[in-house]
């Protein structure tokens, strides 16, 4: 996208277009209505039986298509007030592409992409169920094959759109379409596999759909701080320069690296654990299982918050600085990306906390945590824009304020699970973070010396870029896992199993 459409009139269109059935998908899928199938077939799978547990699968999918082709229904006639609700500043703009105004083209692609919304809901049924049958390679590999659909489908269809004289953005959001109903066909085949089996047949308000339901009210307000932070973010940047939408998207992005592969990741992993335990009555292991994952989560991410802040430019204008994305796009959106690492941990942190609340059947209380986060964040953006905008953080100031509320978010969950459940090694997850946090900080010193030494020699092309970038990261990984040795940090030998045994089911060895 950054090649074709660079950074302003239709990547911003795109993805506030974008914003609307992806919200959703983010709220009602694979968030809170994921983490509550994984919380109530895990029950019915163990306590009664296997024909049971999948036809609560297949009642929810069909309950959960009828209402959300009603919402589309709904969504694709408000349309137009829906996009003027979340970008009102795209109405100053006066420009046209293909004969649509901003707020025009984006209510098109809103529109095209709404049907995407109940695709990936069905998706996310199948990665719950894939997930509470620990079957978790399958469902991890979706979103690729989500993402792969994206990219292949919208680029083909660039010049097809181009031809017919429609927007050639058109064919990014036709992407979007295609790859949400692949992904949830992508998952069939397992589920299959396992005994499961789709058919028609009325959807009725079965006892598991209604659990499912109840749990999903609080559980969906509880984990709706950074999706409403993020949307917004997006209403405020609407406001700002144009292409600071797109600037935050972009920096999103990469920011949602580290938090997707390890924070979503191991927060489904320890929450279906959790699950278990809590099923089986053994708080003992459910503790275990929480602390284990959040050292693990905080360890691994805390080097990658300096890679993302040292390497920020050299890694947009790698990846990104071509065709219509230029020089100044790359400074625009490595400044939102080095305030937006700074939210990393907490955000992975969130994803591990919040489904430790699913599995102990206690959502409502993750939902303190989360109002309080969109309420800081909110305060954080109006000052930024409003009596600190003399700081000139413009777009950069909604990204600190979102990292800034999720680690708020984070710190409230900790305490609200420690007066749940009791002490769960608050001082050994402490101490494992101030040692790790140490290791990365002098490699990240060490590096950004190293950068800052080249002065602007590094950007001179992709090949001098990548070899910056791979030898950046290779020396802030060295730097970082021989500090971390030297201060004694318990959670390597974790992390030296778990690559020993992904090398091993790759290799076949």
């Amino acid at each position: 996208m950054a090649v074709f459409f660079g950074a302003g009139f239709a990547t911003d269109a795109f993805n506030v277009a974008f914003r609307v059935p992806n919200l959703l998908r983010d709220l009602l899928g694979e968030g809170s209505m994921s983490r509550s199938l994984v919380r109530t077939f895990t029950d019915y799978d163990r306590n009664r039986g296997e024909e049971e547990a999948w036809e609560l699968g297949r009642q929810l999918m069909l309950s959960l298509l009828l209402v959300l082709a009603v919402l589309c229904v709904i969504g694709w006639v408000f349309a137009p007030q829906i996009v003027h609700f979340l970008a009102g500043g795209f109405e100053k703009v006066q420009q046209e592409l293909d004969g649509y105004s901003k707020l025009g083209l984006t209510t098109l692609l809103t529109r095209v992409m709404l049907p995407f919304l109940p695709a990936v809901v069905l998706a996310a049924v199948a990665m719950g169920m894939l997930n509470a049958r620990e079957r978790y390679g399958v469902s991890q590999l979706a979103s690729a094959v989500l993402n792969l659909s994206m990219v292949v489908v919208g680029v083909a269809l660039i010049p097809v759109m181009r031809a017919c004289g429609q927007p050639a953005m058109l064919a990014m959001a036709i992407g979007v379409l295609v790859g949400g109903v692949l992904q949830f066909a992508y998952q069939l085949p397992p589920l299959y596999q396992l005994g499961f089996r789709l058919r028609w047949e009325w959807p009725r308000w079965h006892p598991g759909v209604r659990r499912v339901a109840l749990l999903m009210i609080p559980a969906t307000v509880g984990s709706a701080g950074w999706q409403i932070n993020t949307v917004v973010n997006t209403l405020i940047a609407s406001h700002l320069q144009q292409g600071s939408v797109s600037w935050l998207y972009y920096a999103l992005r990469l920011q949602q690296l580290p938090v997707g592969v390890l924070g979503a990741s191991l927060g489904m992993v320890s929450m279906t654990k959790q699950a278990h335990a809590m099923a089986a009555s053994d708080l003992a292991r459910f503790k275990e299982t929480l602390e284990s994952a959040l050292r693990l989560v905080i360890v691994a991410t805390l080097p990658a918050v300096a890679w993302l802040i040292v390497l920020s430019q050299p890694l947009v204008a790698l990846l990104f600085e071509h065709g219509r994305f230029g020089a100044g796009d790359t400074i625009q959106t490595a400044g939102a990306l080095v305030m937006y690492g700074l939210g990393v941990p907490g955000a992975a942190g969130v994803n591990v906390m919040v489904g430790a609340f699913y599995a102990l059947d206690a959502p409502w209380l993750a939902v303190r945590a989360s109002v309080v986060s969109v309420g800081v964040n909110l305060a954080l953006n109006l000052l930024f824009v409003g009596p600190l905008a003399f700081l000139g953080l413009g777009h950069r100031g909604l990204a600190l304020a979102s990292s800034v509320a999720v680690t708020i978010n984070l710190l409230q969950l900790l305490f609200y699970i420690r007066r749940r459940v009791g002490r769960f090694g608050g001082r050994r997850i402490l101490d494992s973070s101030l040692r790790a946090g140490a290791a990365s900080l002098v490699a990240g010193l060490v590096c950004w010396a190293a950068l800052f030494s080249l002065g602007s020699a590094w950007h001179r092309g992709p090949l001098v870029e990548g070899a910056v970038v791979l030898a950046g990261s290779a020396l802030m990984m060295g730097l970082t896992w021989g500090l971390m040795r030297l201060f004694r940090v318990q959670e390597l030998h974790t992390i030296g199993s778990l690559a020993r045994g992904a090398v091993r089911r790759v290799t076949g060895r």
